[in-house]
C-alpha cells in the first residue's frame, strides 16, 4: 500500500520542471509509465529518500517516510526499501557473493559459503547463482547482473521493491526472458513493487495498476488493460504470464 502526494520544483539553468505526483494504491504491482524526462525516476527517488520534496507526504504500508507537515524525512537506509537502478549498481571490486551480502553484515567482504547469511543463501539458490559466486560483475552477463542485483535487493527483506527500468539495458531476446522471470518472481513474493518503464510490454506483464506520467504529472491512473486495451505485450510473453499480471 502506498499513499503519496508530493511537489518538488527543480531548475537547471533556464529550464524549470515541477513534479506534482499523487499516488494512492493498494495494488501489489504498480508501474510508472511514460517517456524519458517525465518524472518517473524523480518520483521513485522521492520514495527511496534520495530526493526531498518541497511539500507533501509519502506513506508505505502505513509507515510515514516523509511528511512536510509533520517534519518527517526518514533517511534512505531507515526506509527499508530496495531500489534497483537501471545500471544495477553492483560494486565492481566485490564478487557476486560479496555484492549480495553487502547490506546484511558490516565488513562482510570475504565470506565462505557456510558464512553466507541465510537471507543471502535463499536468493542465491532461487536465482541459481551458486556457480558465479566468486565472479566479479565485469565477468558475468547482463541477465546474471540483474539476478545478482535482485538477490541483493531482496536479501534485506524490504517493505517494497523499486525497479528503475530493470530490463532496458538487455537485448530484445534476453528482455523477453527476464520479463517472464520477473513476472514469475513477483507472483511468488509477498513484497509490493513499483516499476519504472517506458515499455508497454512491461506494464502489461509486470503491473496490476499503472500511473502514466507526463511532464511531472499523472495523466492516467488505471489498469494495464485499460491503458493498453489491445494487450500490447512483446513477443515471447506467454498467456500464463499475462494471467499473472
Amino acid at each position: 500500500m502506498i499513499s503519496m502526494h508530493i511537489k518538488r520544483r527543480l531548475q537547471a539553468g533556464a529550464r524549470e520542471f515541477t513534479l506534482d505526483i499523487a499516488i494512492e494504491s493498494a495494488a501489489p504491482r504498480i508501474a510508472l509509465f511514460g517517456p524519458s524526462g517525465s518524472g518517473k525516476t524523480l518520483t521513485v527517488q522521492a520514495i527511496a529518500g534520495l530526493l526531498r520534496p518541497d511539500s507533501g507526504y509519502i506513506q508505505v504500508n502505513g509507515v510515514t517516510l516523509y511528511s512536510s507537515e509533520q517534519g518527517v524525512f526518514l533517511a534512505p537506509q531507515a526506509r527499508h526499501l530496495a531500489y534497483l537502478q537501471q545500471n544495477y549498481g553492483l560494486f565492481p571490486h566485490l564478487n557476486v557473493a560479496q555484492n549480495i551480502g553487502f547490506g546484511l553484515k558490516k565488513g562482510w567482504l570475504n565470506p565462505r559459503r557456510n558464512a553466507l547469511p541465510e537471507a543471502a543463501r535463499r536468493w542465491i539458490e532461487a536465482f541459481e547463482l551458486e556457480a558465479i559466486l566468486g565472479s566479479y560483475p565485469a565477468e558475468i552477463s547482463g541477465g546474471q547482473k540483474q539476478r545478482v542485483a535482485l538477490a541483493r535487493a531482496l536479501a534485506v527483506e524490504p517493505r517494497m521493491v523499486l525497479l528503475d527500468e530493470p530490463l532496458a539495458a538487455l537485448d530484445s531476446t534476453l528482455r523477453q526472458k527476464m520479463r517472464g522471470e520477473l513476472a514469475a518472481l513477483q507472483a511468488r513474493l509477498n513484497i509490493p513493487t513499483i516499476l519504472i518503464t517506458h515499455d508497454p510490454a512491461d506494464v502489461v506483464a509486470l503491473a496490476d495498476h499503472v500511473y502514466q506520467i507526463e511532464n511531472g504529472r499523472i495523466v492516467a491512473n488505471c489498469s494495464p488493460q485499460q491503458l493498453f486495451p489491445s494487450g500490447r505485450a512483446a513477443p515471447g510473453i506467454t498467456q500464463d504470464a499475462l494471467k499473472i499480471a
